[in-house]
């Protein structure tokens, strides 16, 4: 049921208080940033509207009646508990502002998220990010029903029912082990495509980008299916570096094996795999606040190659240089 109009105004009620504080309704009007009148004429209609006088007016000022304290008393708790209310709202506001949620694929995750995080982070200590990961697929699925505010993918396509924007882009090359036949004599494309790989799972932006390549530079020749399916980039290189074959991943995810030389890189002719990392909101949404400065910083950053596109991007502010 609605409340009273009488009650429902707490503005009046507090107006009221703070009269019987002052000691005038002079002082109180200037206490809640009013005019005189117009704090003697609200309290008027207040006092209409309860049904009884609230205030004995007189040339040195005003004081309750006994009905006014009565009100008084009883607003007391009305007023504080209103007050925490409205410190809780603005607390909950404040909490939120701070807040990023970001879903990432592994590759963005793991290799160019920490030092966008970093330096975002400069700009607002208070920020409190929070980064879930997984295949494209996940990451789409966590945009699109709301669980975080920016996404990153690798697929080949900007998934449905989100908009994106390009933010670097990435190569992917092939790897063996050390002892592999293929670091002495590099396979064709048609023997790559008949070889059974080490791979990702369905959804994975990197297979996604591989059999894309493979689709449009061998259309007629069969592929073999995957070897092993492992949902982690380190698995696979682990997997590869013990024998397990060969696989394709980011040129980012294998700088470190290759220098070390646990892992080769191989060069197929007539393959070159290069992919967009993109980020990702709901469409219709354009990125605001926190997450606009993160896509801005992505596009800023020395991390990754980057080929920035015209798209229109939401309010931001960018970066410092």
């Amino acid at each position: 049921m609605p409340l009273p109009s009488h009650v429902a105004d707490l503005r009046s009620v507090e107006l009221l208080v703070s009269v019987a504080e002052v000691g005038s309704i002079g002082g109180a009007a200037r206490v809640h940033g009013m005019s005189q009148p117009a704090a003697s004429a609200r309290i008027r209609d207040f006092e209409k509207r309860v049904g009884a006088p609230l205030l004995q007016r007189g040339s040195r000022g005003a004081v309750l009646t006994e009905f006014g304290v009565l009100v008084c008393s009883w607003a007391e708790p009305v007023l504080r508990a209103a007050a925490d209310l409205a410190t809780a709202t603005a607390s909950l506001h404040i909490e939120r502002a701070g807040q990023l949620r970001i879903a990432a694929s592994l590759t963005v995750a793991e290799y160019l998220l920490p030092r966008w995080l970093v330096q975002i982070k400069t700009r607002h200590p208070q920020l409190a990010p929070t980064l879930v990961s997984g295949n494209s697929a996940f990451v789409a699925e966590q945009v699109t029903t709301g669980q975080v505010q920016v996404g990153f993918v690798e697929s080949p396509e900007i998934p449905p029912e989100t908009t994106g924007r390009e933010v670097a882009r990435d190569h992917l090359i092939l790897v063996v082990a050390s002892g592999h036949r293929w670091v002495a004599q590099p396979p064709t494309l048609a023997e790559l495509a008949g070889t059974a790989l080490v791979s990702r799972e369905p959804g994975s932006g990197t297979r996604s980008a591989y059999e894309h390549a493979l689709a449009e530079s061998a259309p007629t020749t069969d592929r073999a299916a995957p070897m092993l399916e492992l949902s982690s980039t380190t698995a696979i290189k682990s997997a590869v570096e013990n024998g397990g074959g060969a696989a394709v991943l980011s040129s980012l995810a294998v700088e470190t094996e290759l220098d070390r030389g646990s892992l080769h890189a191989v060069t197929v002719p007539g393959l070159h795999i290069t992919r967009s990392l993109s980020a990702i909101w709901p469409a219709g949404a354009e990125p605001t606040g926190h997450a606009a400065d993160l896509i801005l910083t992505a596009l800023s950053g020395p991390a990754a190659p980057i080929r920035p596109t015209r798209q229109h991007l939401g309010p931001a502010t960018p970066p410092p240089a």
